[in-house]
């Protein structure tokens, strides 16, 4: 399955650039990087030389998927998490905006593609 603003959410979130656009804490706001780590509570995100630890709840993430993928995600019909076409950049990266609560599950259940799933 490739990585689309449709199935962000069933994916691998590891080594993916994410931003805070929006939380709870204001102090999160604005905190970017690569995923490194994920928990069923949280992202732990890679900024400069430091790791911070974002909660998933009560957080909005905007994810930036690389070339490839963003030309798949053009194609596709009924987005889970619209990209923002105000935010694409000219290296041919989208970014899409995602409510941190879709993202609350294990990892490897979140990601599982048998069965029916909440995440299609």
């Amino acid at each position: 399955m490739a990585l689309t603003p449709e199935t962000l959410a069933r994916h691998e979130l590891n080594g993916l650039c994410v931003r805070a656009v929006a939380a709870d804490n204001p102090d999160l706001v604005g905190i970017g990087g690569r995923v490194v780590r994920e928990t069923t509570k949280t992202l732990s995100i890679r900024e400069g030389s430091r790791v911070c630890q974002v909660p998933k709840s009560g957080t909005v993430f905007e994810f930036e998927l690389p070339t490839d993928e963003a030309a798949t995600a053009r194609e596709g019909v009924g987005i889970a998490s619209e990209p923002r076409a105000d935010r694409h950049d000219g290296d041919g990266a989208t970014h899409v905006t995602v409510d941190g609560d879709r993202l609350l599950s294990r990892p490897a259940r979140r990601t599982e593609t048998t069965g029916d799933s909440k995440w299609r």
